[in-house]
């Protein structure tokens, strides 16, 4: 029970990470990423390639942290003439090529048969008993740094201005900011995030293939954020924790309802997924956190 509780906690590190990164991005910045899991992937395999050559882990997880960040920055430079829609399916149609490229050049990427022997970092401070707990502390302090990070920026004057520019960027413009620039850095940082959420992937389960990463990573990083409250940092780490143990804790449900098959159990497990959501939008449609105001704008904002 205890091995699976790490492993559990584990998860929800990374899917924590996943919602911060879209929270940046979508809930602070208004820019819809339906292509999340591309560069999550794309984290995990420059990480997992770089390890396996022989670079050390805490070197290859800073190369794919600034190698996503790079591609995520270059592809927000589409995001000034799009709308949020057609934004949408533009980083989903990105990402399905990233998909493409790693699950067919295999010279590069070792294609499906994907990635073998990815090593750990600091595996070696502890006995391989304690191994996973271990790497779980590396996840949470990961978790933890993120967070305080992104909640300084966004009480910051940049994210103010990450905030004007979602809710009007005519009025950016017009005060004489950039916000093709303010868009690039928003995508940079979230795709930061994301390359050290997909490294954790693959350094956890030491081997990856394409077949572990799909649109499903996306659509749980945007229930994380609908759930938390968009803009909340908060809100997304209550979340992330409630979604996933709501997944896992479901599946013991095999054990006390007689005659439940596994094919059964999936659909319920989507089941209480989905009515919990719709209940949420319905009597919290604002989620479980609120994301930073100034004082002025809560004592100037208008009372119900």
């Amino acid at each position: 029970m205890t091995a699976y509780l790490v492993a559990t906690l584990t998860v929800v590190a990374i899917a924590t990470l996943a919602g911060l990164a879209l929270n940046l991005q979508w809930g602070l910045g208004g820019l819809v990423n339906f292509g999340l899991f591309g560069f999550y992937m794309l984290g995990a395999y420059i990480a997992a390639l770089l390890t396996v050559q022989g670079v050390p882990p805490l070197l290859a997880l800073a190369a794919a942290m600034a190698g996503v960040a790079a591609v995520s920055a270059a592809s927000s430079l589409i995001s000034v003439r799009l709308s949020e829609d057609y934004l949408a399916i533009v980083t989903l149609g990105f990402a399905e090529c990233l998909r493409l490229v790693i699950s067919y050049e295999g010279w590069l990427t070792r294609g499906m048969l994907g990635v073998t022997g990815i090593a750990r970092p600091f595996q070696e401070l502890w006995p391989r008993d304690l191994a996973d707990t271990g790497f779980l502390a590396i996840a949470l302090l990961a978790v933890v740094a993120v967070y305080v990070i992104l909640e300084v920026l966004a009480r910051s004057p940049f994210g103010r201005l990450v905030r004007a520019t979602r809710d009007d960027p005519g009025v950016v413009e017009a005060l004489g900011k950039s916000v093709l620039g303010v868009r690039v850095r928003v995508f940079a940082v979230g795709g930061a995030i994301l390359g050290l959420a997909g490294s954790l992937h693959a350094f956890y389960y030491t081997y990856i293939d394409p077949t572990q990463f799909g649109p499903i990573i996306t659509a749980y990083a945007f229930m994380v954020v609908v759930i938390g409250g968009r803009g909340s940092n908060r809100g997304v780490l209550v979340s992330a924790f409630t979604l996933v143990f709501l997944l896992e804790g479901s599946r013991f449900l095999i054990d006390y309802i007689p005659g439940l098959g596994a094919s059964d159990l999936a659909a319920i497990r989507l089941c209480l997924v989905g009515v919990g959501l719709v209940a949420l939008l319905i009597f919290k449609p604002d989620g479980f956190g609120r994301e930073p105001r100034s004082v002025l704008a809560d004592q100037t904002s208008p009372r119900v």
